[in-house]
C-alpha cells in the first residue's frame, strides 16, 4: 500500500532531549567531542550533533539530532563521503538528508575526513576516521555570522560548497591510501558523484530520490530484527515538502478506522523492558514528521491520521498507552517491576506524546 502526504512546516516541542556537555569554542575538537554537545563563546551558543556516516541508517544519527532540538540554533556535521576501504562500506550523502535537516531548521556542515587508522585485523580497511577540525571550526564561525535561515545556509552548502570539497575527499583518501598501502573502492563512484553537480543540483536531487525510492521498496519487503509487528504488512509513505524534498519512508504498521489512518512506528527489545533510548529517539524523530503531516491520501482518498510510537518487549506483561489514566499506568509499572529510571522515561515519553498529539503504546508481545 502506498501513502502520500505533504508537510508544510514543523511544530513540535521535544521533551526527551539529553542534557548536553558544554564546550568552549577554543577547546572544541569535532573528533573528540561527544555525539551531541553545546558549543559556546562570548558571541554565540549552539547545539551540535555529528554523524559518523552520511547514511542515516548507521549509528542512530536521528537520535543525535533529536537531542539538539531544544536549542534555537542547532548544527549537525555530516561527512559527504565515507569510504572504509575496499573491504568496508562506502556511503555518499543524499539530498533528502539535507532537505530533512532544513525542515527541522538544523544547519548542516558538510565535512570530510582527513585522517584514519589502519584496521588491525582486516586487509584494505580503515577505522577511526577523523574530520578536518580546522575546516569544521571555520564553518562554525561562518554560521555564527550568518543571519538567514538554516534552509538558505544548507542550499548554499549543497550548491557551492559540496562540489568543491569532493576534491578534498579524493585528496585525503589518496593520502591515507599511500600512508597505509590501503586499497579503496574504485574511483568511478566518486566520479559519478561529481558528475551530479556539473549542471547544478537537480541531477543530485533526482539521483538521491531514485536511491531513496529503491531503499523504500526494499524496506517494505524486509522485517528488521528489532521490529516485532502484529502483522507483517508495511506501507510506503512518500512525503513532499515545500522545500522540494521528498522523503521515502516505510511505516512498520498501519491501521484504518473509518476515515482515520494510524501510522505506526514500532521499536522492539528482546532483552529489556523497553527499547534502547537511542532506538526510541530515532522513533521520536519520525513522530516529528508524522505529527505534522497534511493532505494524507491512500488511493486518492483523504484520511485524517494519528501517529503511533509503539514500544514492545517480551519481558513485560500487559499494555499501557499515553491516553490511559494514571491508575492503570501505575498498576502496569508496578506489576512489571519498572525501575525508577524506566518510570521516568515512560512519564516523559507520554508527556511528549500528549503535548505533540501522537499516541505512545507500551505492550508485551
Amino acid at each position: 500500500m502506498d501513502i502520500f502526504a505533504e508537510i508544510k512546516n514543523i511544530k513540535y516541542s521535544p521533551i526527551n532531549t539529553a542534557k548536553l556537555e558544554q564546550i568552549k569554542f577554543g577547546l572544541f575538537d569535532i573528533n573528540n567531542c561527544s555525539s551531541n554537545c553545546i558549543l559556546s563563546n562570548q558571541n554565540f551558543k549552539f547545539s551540535i550533533s555529528k554523524w559518523v556516516s552520511p547514511k542515516r541508517t548507521r549509528s542512530y544519527p536521528f537520535e543525535r539530532v533529536y537531542n539538539t532540538l531544544s536549542f534555537s540554533k542547532r548544527i549537525t556535521v555530516i561527512p559527504i563521503i565515507k569510504d572504509e576501504g575496499k573491504r568496508g562500506d562506502r556511503d555518499f550523502i543524499q539530498w533528502d538528508t539535507v532537505s530533512l535537516m532544513s525542515l527541522l531548521d538544523v544547519y548542516v556542515i558538510l565535512a570530510y575526513y582527513v585522517e584514519a587508522d589502519k584496521h588491525k585485523k582486516r586487509l584494505n580497511k580503515i577505522t577511526n576516521q577523523k574530520f578536518d577540525n580546522d575546516y569544521v571550526k571555520s564553518k562554525l564561525i561562518d554560521i555564527s555570522r550568518y543571519h538567514s535561515s538554516a534552509l538558505h545556509w544548507n542550499m548554499n552548502e549543497i550548491e557551492n560548497t559540496l562540489p568543491t570539497i569532493i576534491r578534498k575527499v579524493e585528496a585525503s583518501y589518496n593520502d591515507i591510501s599511500m600512508k597505509y598501502n590501503i586499497e579503496f573502492h574504485g574511483k568511478g563512484g566518486i566520479e559519478n558523484f561529481k558528475k551530479q553537480f556539473r549542471n547544478g543540483v537537480k541531477k543530485f536531487m533526482d539521483t538521491s530520490r531514485q536511491k531513496a525510492q529503491q531503499a523504500q521498496n526494499r524496506e517494505r519487503l524486509t522485517q528488521q530484527p528489532k521490529e516485532f509487528l502484529v502483522t507483517e504488512t508495511k506501507a510506503t509513505i512518500t512525503i513532499k515538502n515545500y522545500l522540494g524534498g521528498e522523503y521515502y519512508w516505510t511505516t512498520d504498521e498501519i491501521k484504518f478506522e473509518k476515515d482515520k489512518l494510524y501510522l505506526i512506528e514500532s521499536k522492539h527489545s528482546k532483552t529489556s523492558k523497553l527499547p534502547s533510548v537511542a532506538d526510541i529517539k530515532d522513533g521520536l524523530l519520525k513522530m516529528i514528521l508524522y505529527s505534522n503531516l497534511e493532505n494524507i491520501k491512500v488511493n486518492e482518498k483523504n484520511y485524517s491520521h494519528l501517529p503511533v510510537l509503539k514500544l514492545t518487549s517480551k519481558n513485560i506483561q500487559g499494555s499501557i498507552s499515553s491516553t490511559d489514566n494514571q491508575e492503570k499506568i501505575n498498576i502496569f509499572l508496578k506489576d512489571n517491576l519498572f525501575k525508577q529510571k524506566q518510570k521516568d522515561l515512560e512519564e516523559n515519553l507520554f508527556k511528549e506524546g500528549i503535548k505533540n498529539k501522537f499516541l505512545i503504546q507500551i505492550e508485551s508481545v
